[in-house]
């Protein structure tokens, strides 16, 4: 029987965590081929490797995810994939022989990253191929094993599984990548994907990378009831934070060691960590299996890289038309509410709510703008809607993520011939979140060189100085992460955001009292009138999930205890949490910015009463 499988039925193995991340940590840049560093840097990645062994990794995998023909092309390496993956396998065992433990090498192989006929060019067969040249110089390179991970689609992990049976019987695990809604991005459910995977010839089955602990977990739950075979759980730490150029990933090492307790409780054979996790999550992680075989055997006797325009004169503010909603801004108290848009192509829901928010004296609705980076229908078509068929005034997030100089300013004109006239200037999540993690984005230009575009344009000339003849009547909104790791620099950006004209401030949601007047301090000097965010909890879990996931969102510790001692009445006391704090802070702002969860707006109506 192969060592691996017979580890496997003995104990729980433990996968090292991300390469990429940490090569990214140590001054990689983020446009390099991190796979061809095999050949010009392999002290780099073998340091890598290193030090998850010392972690207490008992699987490390290769530098070789992105190493396919296909991927290898776009930096001009594809000739030489069988030398990159061969001695990507070579590097890992010369670390493990450094090392000196019994740790097993697994050849990474990760998606083609191109579009599979009929969705785009490239055949199933020119998929095999490449995987099967991939496999070769793996198999030539000594691994143990092979992993084939993050795929989304069940087609190419087929062709992945067949092409490398073809040249060897050495295990295969086999990994699938979920999305936030629990499907793979083909729509593919983990009970469906299941069945598929336990008819393929490997060994292990499983889920990775997607979008954190917490989804995965819910992923991996349903896999276990359907299959007997090996499971394997490698999740990511959570969604990446931007900050000063690089990313950061928020779940720590002690939360990721909690997941990695709960996995082994549901069964799971072989855990690890995805993007973002370091060989501290590694050795928490390792921790918590140590003390799991100890209680066994005591049983049994067993880059987006925003481009800044340079600091000019502050913009003089133009004399515009106001919207209602922005013309009473710091005259009375005022509401609005985030939608996000469809996913398909009816609106019926979407507008039924807006008209009973509207009759319940709501002030506006906010129009996300494809948030966290996936697919929804066009914030600017439900603004149309919503103005047109409810009446409501509309704050549309607008997002420099998708659109080049030009389709910026096409696209504000077109809202401001439409009747928009509140526009929330955003960045725009980075499609490493979403659903098209390798699609690219624009950035042109950021949130404050968005500001200094519409100015422009309420100024009556476009961006290069060409007249628009009427000037536009926008009123801006920006963001403002009052939790950010790096303070100082969102207080400078919220400087800049306002020298470039901006006319209000919406933050991310809050939980505490002292937390918002702490923030508020730190702003004396700006002069923009503040809406304050607040999100009702619904559970222990959400709020875990918030506060360890999600850039942006801290929640007190007292706060996430009395979620936890509400139990099946969380959803009740996070209302309570934010009716406590809009009562004490209705003084301190100038309104306020409900973001419902989960699409429960009653609850936003039950904390503004």
């Amino acid at each position: 029987m192969n060592l691996f499988i017979e580890r496997l039925q003995k104990s729980v193995l433990l996968c090292d965590g991300a390469m990429g991340t940490l090569l990214y940590s140590r001054g990689i840049s983020y446009y390099k081929c991190f796979d061809e560093l095999n050949l010009s840097s392999p002290e780099v990645v073998q340091r890598v490797h290193q030090d998850y062994i010392r972690a207490g990794a008992e699987i490390i995998e290769t530098n070789t995810f992105g190493a396919n023909s296909f991927k290898l092309a776009t930096h001009g390496f594809e000739e030489r994939t069988k030398d990159i993956n061969c001695k990507g396998a070579k590097i890992a065992r010369e670390a493990r022989e450094i090392e000196g433990k019994e740790v097993f090498v697994a050849g990474s192989i990760g998606p083609v990253g191109q579009r599979i006929h009929p969705f785009g060019d490239i055949t199933l067969q020119q998929v095999r191929e490449a995987f099967l040249e991939q496999g070769e110089g793996l198999l030539e390179g000594g691994v143990d094993l092979f992993i084939v991970e993050t795929i989304s689609d069940l087609r190419e992990m087929k062709e992945a599984v067949s092409a490398i049976r073809s040249i060897c019987q050495l295990p295969i695990i086999a990994s699938m990548t979920f999305g936030e809604d629990g499907k793979t991005l083909m729509g593919n459910t983990p009970e469906e994907v299941t069945e598929v995977l336990g008819q393929l010839e490997v060994e292990v089955i499983g889920a990775n990378c997607s979008v954190g602990p917490l989804k995965l977990y819910e992923v991996i739950q349903r896999m276990r009831v359907k299959t007997k075979k090996f499971i394997s759980a490698q999740p990511n730490a959570g969604f990446p934070h931007f900050v000063e150029g690089r990313f950061i990933y928020l779940s720590s090492p002690e939360y990721m060691a909690e997941y990695a307790e709960r996995f082994i409780l549901l069964g799971v054979n072989l855990v690890g960590g995805c993007c973002g996790t370091t060989p501290e999550h590694i050795k928490m992680m390792a921790q918590v299996i140590r003390k799991h075989d100890e209680k066994a055997s005591a049983k049994t006797g067993l880059e987006i890289v925003i481009r800044e325009e340079p600091e000019e004169e502050k913009v003089e503010k133009p004399s515009i038309t106001l919207s209602p909603f922005a013309r009473n801004i710091g005259k009375e108290f005022l509401v609005s509410v985030e939608l996000d848009p469809p996913k398909g192509t009816n609106p019926e829901k979407i507008l039924k709510v807006a008209k009973k928010l509207k009759n319940s004296g709501i002030n506006a609705v906010n129009i996300a703008d494809s948030p966290m980076a996936k697919v929804r229908m066009s914030c600017l078509s439900l603004a149309y809607l919503l103005t047109e068929k409810v009446g409501i005034d509309v704050v549309l997030h607008f997002t420099c993520r998708d659109r080049n100089l030009m389709g910026l300013q096409s696209d504000l004109l077109g809202a401001h011939a439409l009747g928009i006239r509140n526009i929330l200037a955003v960045t725009g999540d980075p499609p490493s979140l979403g659903d098209y993690p390798h699609m690219t984005a624009v950035y042109d230009v950021d949130s404050v060189g968005l500001v200094k575009i519409i100015q422009k344009l309420n100024c009556g000339t476009d961006w290069a100085g060409n007249s628009i003849g009427s000037p536009t009547s926008f009123s801006v909104g920006v963001g403002v992460d009052p939790n950010s790791r790096d303070w100082d620099r969102e207080l400078d950006r919220l400087k800049l955001k306002e020298k470039a004209g901006a006319d209000y401030v919406f933050t991310q949601p809050f939980y505490d009292l002292e937390t918002l007047k702490r923030f508020l301090r730190r702003i004396e000097g700006i002069k923009l009138p503040v809406f304050l965010g607040l999100l009702p909890l619904q559970s222990t879990k959400h709020a875990e999930f918030l506060h360890n996931e999600v850039p942006g969102i801290l929640i007190p510790d007292e706060v996430r205890e009395r979620m936890r001692k509400a139990g099946e009445k969380g959803a009740r006391e996070g209302v309570q949490v934010c009716k406590e704090l809009l009562k004490e802070a209705k003084s301190l702002v100038s309104g306020v910015y409900m973001i419902p969860s989960f699409g429960r707006f009653e609850q936003v109506l039950e904390v503004l009463e």
